[in-house]
């Protein structure tokens, strides 16, 4: 099956060399030079990944990247942008991106970091797993050492999201974003709730501890 791209990029000329950069690269490509085309391309035929231009007329990326994560909870998303202040890149990965590049960039590398995001992605859909937790995304089970444990919808959300990022810190405000959607009405602690009820269930009954706080940032799954 070949995978679907959807670029996002005002610029019309980059917009032209990434689509032909990806065609030549056996994938299927989608363009959208705003915001609100690039959501209504979201709808009628989903993409299997979006390359985000930051700078769009109608709406900051930010802002599609904050509606397309309420359909689209895992869709892997790029920011390509030519801000490259620190702000601005934290700024888009809380907001729910999964990568960054800064402009101008090197071809090579974007490939790389696309094919490392289908890759990662398709874990998704089967079962990911780190040392002996395992979680079945069809199944809706996660197991340890093959005993199952049970989780409420949200903390199996907050697991996936968690193990989709092994080995990467996550700050309270990914988590947010990504788990409870930009819901206005909740707070950061409510992140520290859930991974307490998370660890209990997790780590408790066993020695090797998979879920790390990181002081000062947030927190981590890795073996």
């Amino acid at each position: 099956m070949v995978n679907k791209i959807l670029v996002v990029e005002d610029d019309l000329g980059l917009q032209k060399y990434l689509k032909e950069l990806f065609l030549n690269n056996q994938y299927s490509v989608q363009v959208a030079s705003d915001g609100v085309s690039a959501l209504n391309n979201l709808e009628k035929v989903p993409p299997d990944l979006v390359i985000l231009d930051l700078g769009l007329p109608d709406m900051t990326g930010q802002s599609v990247v904050v509606e397309l994560r309420k359909k689209h909870p895992n869709l892997p998303v790029i920011i390509l942008t030519a801000k490259d202040t620190t702000t601005d890149i934290v700024e888009g990965l809380n907001m729910g991106a999964d990568d960054y590049m800064t402009k101008p960039f090197v071809a090579d590398e974007l490939l790389a970091r696309v094919k490392v995001r289908f890759r990662s992605n398709g874990e998704i859909d089967n079962k990911l797993k780190i040392a002996d937790l395992e979680l079945d995304d069809r199944a809706l089970e996660v197991k340890r050492g093959g005993k199952l444990i049970q989780l409420t919808p949200q903390e199996f959300k907050l697991l996936e999201y968690l193990m989709h990022n092994k080995g990467r810190v996550l700050t309270r405000d990914m988590i947010l974003n990504r788990v409870w959607l930009y819901s206005q009405d909740i707070e950061t602690r409510v992140v520290d709730v859930y991974m307490g009820y998370l660890r209990k269930k997790i780590d408790a009954d066993y020695p090797k501890k998979l879920i790390h706080s990181v002081r000062g940032f947030g927190y981590m799954i890795k073996e």
